[in-house]
Parts: structure tokens; C-alpha cells; sequence
């Protein structure tokens, strides 16, 4: 198969490649966060969060919000203090999509056919 071919066929692919959730993922104090998030399994503060990692509060506070925006992480305030949950459903919910949509593009999810003919 072609690229060109490839990229008419896979297009599902393409949407579930997000550039700002693996933009999130890129940095690795994001993704010290984020683990660290996902073990607590609860919501934490931006300080409880913090002591997961040697870097500035500030900082901290600027992770999380990309990862915020990406969709990883929810914050919520009550009154001065924000605390950060993970999004588990909308995380496990796009790796999981992604996954899939790979493993029906690949080779063997295709035996003996050139051209994609599925999902895919």
C-alpha cells in the first residue's frame, strides 16, 4: 500500500493522534505529575502534588494546567486551594480508542488484503 492509499483509508487514525495530548505527554515533570495523580488516585492539591517532584509550586501549577487543557486532569477550587483529579474516563477512554484504531490498521489485521477495507 501507498502512503496515499494509507492516508485515505486510516483517516480515524488521524483524528485520535491529538497534537496537544501527546503535547501534555511530552514533558516529563507532566508526566511525573500525572503518574503521581493517577497512584493518589484522588484528588490532590497543587502543594500535595508539588512534593512528587523538585520544581517550583509555580511551575507545578503551570503542568497541571496544560495538563487541564489537554483533558488529562480536572481541576477543582474551593475557595484559595485547587485540587487536581485525574480524568480517568476521558484518558483511558482516548489510549484505549487509539489502541484499537492502530491494531485494525496494522499488517496482520489485514492479511492478504493491499488496500484497508475495515474500520481502519
Amino acid at each position: 500500500m501507498t502512503p496515499r492509499q494509507a492516508n485515505a483509508c486510516c483517516r480515524p487514525v488521524d483524528g485520535l493522534l491529538d497534537p496537544a495530548f501527546f503535547k501534555a505527554l511530552g514533558d516529563p515533570t507532566r508526566v511525573k505529575l500525572l503518574a503521581c495523580l493517577i497512584k493518589c488516585a484522588r484528588p490532590c492539591a497543587v502543594g500535595e502534588i508539588a512534593e512528587c517532584c523538585s520544581v517550583d509550586l509555580s511551575v507545578v501549577s503551570r503542568h497541571l494546567q496544560a495538563l487541564a487543557r489537554a483533558g488529562l486532569a480536572e481541576p477543582v477550587r474551593e475557595g484559595r486551594t485547587v485540587s487536581y483529579s485525574v480524568r480517568y474516563a476521558q484518558l483511558t477512554s482516548t489510549l484505549r480508542s487509539l489502541a484499537d484504531a492502530i491494531e485494525e490498521c496494522t499488517p496482520a489485521a489485514r492479511p492478504g488484503r493491499e488496500a484497508c477495507r475495515g474500520r481502519c
